[in-house]
């Protein structure tokens, strides 16, 4: 595989080195998001990552439009720089061809039911921690496989549902509202990539891989935060506030002339600041908003105010005015400006490969960059490639062909 960039490619968020996670090798047999999220934050990073999928193929692939080549772009988010096969592991062919990508392996992740694996014989206890006992085996599912709720199916809306993440989102007029971005199966993504870093490491002593489960359910509760240190120590049960932060005042979002600004004041002297910079120092030595326990109490007076001292204001020059002050605030922008702002493009945060464009990854190292090295792939793109890789012949694969072991096309 070829790693390197030509020089006109670099500085568009393109990896310039072999990575850190070089020599590492993923076999991934996830789908949807949490899984495939993960193990391209693996890949960015120079891991081999082999995406398994199966023969209907990961069913991101249709969740468009909009497409490219008939793939969606949600698939295409979060599955760049692998490399895919399609196998069939319900056949005993399929099984076979797996064990032996699996020799050399350092990661297997998986997001099947739980009980599927050990149902294909290919559970880590029963067969797989004896046959590569360096293998680290990460599972993620919905609520893990034991419990009230083990086994169940996980998607990250009925998850934010349940682990009170929706609650705390919106406010009093909305209700509960769906984080606008899947944040549950993000968030397991990333809790999962620090796992089998964190696996890794701990290998490099101890020589022996280990079993990772994550639980999307589990993920989502740990997000919690500060709700649930909140309700801990004061026993009230958390409510969504919208924008307001539930502890901070001011930290809300005001209408500008120009467009909306996001202030967030976290203590005495930066709300002292803002209030001289939009000429209204009187209010820093009001009684009801000396101090942050004071401004929460008088929160609508306080909001009130700056709402009309901002209302006239370019919320663009006064967002930065504030925040080279020292006042966090920021404008609020859609999408389309966010991607295409001038600090995004200094930060190489919109990557750019062939037809391929996409977020960057946010990880920067000073030698072992990480970035796109090759665009997300096609159904079964790699697997000749893959299994010649792993010593099969041309007359082995034709087989597997033949067989329906490696399918070519999608199966409807």
């Amino acid at each position: 595989m070829d790693d390197s960039t030509t020089p006109n490619q670099a500085g568009r968020g393109l990896a310039k080195t072999a990575g850190a996670l070089a020599g590492i090798k993923v076999l991934d047999l996830t789908r949807v998001l949490g899984g495939p999220y993960c193990t391209m934050i693996l890949s960015d990073h120079g891991a081999d990552v082999i995406k398994v999928e199966p023969p209907q193929g990961d069913e991101v692939r249709d969740w468009g439009p909009p497409f490219h080549d008939n793939d969606a772009s949600y698939f295409i988010g979060v599955n760049r720089n692998k490399r895919s096969i399609a196998l069939d592991l319900g056949q005993p062919q399929g099984k076979a061809v797996l064990l032996r990508l699996l020799r050399d392996a350092d990661v297997l992740i998986e997001n099947f039911k739980p009980g599927s694996m050990e149902k294909w014989g290919l559970g880590y206890e029963e067969v797989l921690s004896e046959q590569f006992p360096g293998l680290i085996h990460c599972r993620v599912s919905g609520f893990g496989g034991e419990g009230p709720l083990g086994g169940l199916p996980g998607y990250d809306a009925i998850l934010q549902a349940m682990t009170g993440l929706m609650s705390v989102n919106g406010d009093a007029h909305t209700g509960p509202m769906r984080l606008g971005t899947a944040m549950v199966d993000m968030g397991t993504g990333l809790y999962a990539a620090i796992g089998i870093l964190m696996a890794l490491h701990e290998r490099g002593r101890s020589g022996q891989g280990q079993y990772l489960d994550m639980a999307l359910y589990d993920c989502g509760m740990a997000l919690l935060h500060p709700q649930a240190a909140n309700y801990f120590l004061n026993g009230k049960r958390p409510t969504g506030t919208g924008n307001p932060h539930p502890n901070l005042v001011p930290y809300d979002k005001y209408p500008t002339r120009s467009c909306e600004i996001f202030i967030a004041s976290g203590n005495n002297g930066q709300f002292r600041k803002l209030c001289e910079l939009i000429g209204r120092a009187d209010m820093a030595d009001d009684p009801r908003f000396a101090n942050n326990g004071e401004r929460n109490i008088n929160r609508v007076a306080l909001t009130l105010a700056l709402a009309a001292a901002f209302a006239e204001q370019d919320g663009y020059e006064l967002a930065l005015r504030l925040i080279r002050a020292g006042v966090p605030a920021g404008p609020v922008l859609p999408v389309d400006e966010a991607t295409a702002a001038p600090h995004t493009a200094h930060r190489e945060m919109v990557t750019e490969l062939d037809w391929y464009k996409g977020i960057a990854t946010p990880i920067k190292f000073s030698r072992t960059t990480g970035g796109t090295r090759r665009p997300p792939p096609r159904f079964n793109q790699h697997g000749g490639e893959v299994l010649a890789q792993h010593g099969y012949s041309d007359s082995e694969v034709d087989a597997l062909r033949q067989a329906g072991v490696l399918p070519d096309q999608r199966r409807t």
